[in-house]
């Protein structure tokens, strides 16, 4: 008896369809029965793949010695991690998982392995120089005098305006009205937080 050969889909929106991965898999040499071709669709690849309900029905149906076929790498999973974890997984079951972006790669066999561990690194290396270029991009903006959050609504003169109307006893409610900024602002510029 031959083993039985998967294959998964997933696209993020209700108005995308799987079915040009499950026909790539076709092409690619795999002849996919209708009975194990799972697919996601309208789920967001930010969901990690033992999350989405057609994979996690596909996973209690695949057993030791079959293969599960995708098309991209990144419809195992979210990000490296959730890709070796889910790949992991599946290799604990006994299964093999081959991705046809890779040239058909089993990412079980040991070249598969060390490719997945070499995405990782280089995942894992990008997700850090964004975290340094944000943080580059903050203290360069903080520098030239830029403030995190919204504008303020009233300038340095206007506020200082405010406050001296309020030694005054002019009511908070006329200020916020006359300078047209809500009650919260003019009390956040009296008590100093603005």
């Amino acid at each position: 008896m031959t083993s039985k050969v998967f294959a998964y889909g997933r696209v993020s929106t209700d108005e995308q369809t799987a079915d040009n991965q499950l026909l790539e898999i076709r092409s690619a040499g795999y002849p996919i029965e209708p009975e194990y071709w799972f697919a996601d669709e309208g789920v967001s690849g930010k969901t990690p793949a033992l999350e989405r309900p057609q994979f996690a029905k596909m996973l209690h149906k695949i057993r030791k010695g079959e293969t599960l076929v995708v098309s991209k790498i990144d419809r195992l999973g979210r990000d490296s991690v959730d890709v070796l974890q889910t790949v992991r997984h599946l290799q604990d079951m006994g299964a093999r998982v081959v991705v046809l972006q890779l040239g058909n790669t089993d990412l079980t066999s040991p070249a598969g392995k060390l490719m997945l561990t070499m995405l990782s690194a280089v995942a894992e290396m990008e997700r850090t120089l964004i975290v340094e270029r944000t943080k580059a991009g903050q203290a360069r903006a903080w520098a030239e005098g830029k403030t995190k959050g919204r504008p303020s609504k009233t300038s340095a003169g206007q506020r200082k305006e405010i406050l001296e109307r309020l030694s005054k006893n002019d009511s908070v409610s006329a200020v916020a009205r006359d300078y047209g900024i809500s009650r919260a602002s003019v009390i956040s510029i009296r008590d100093g937080a603005i």
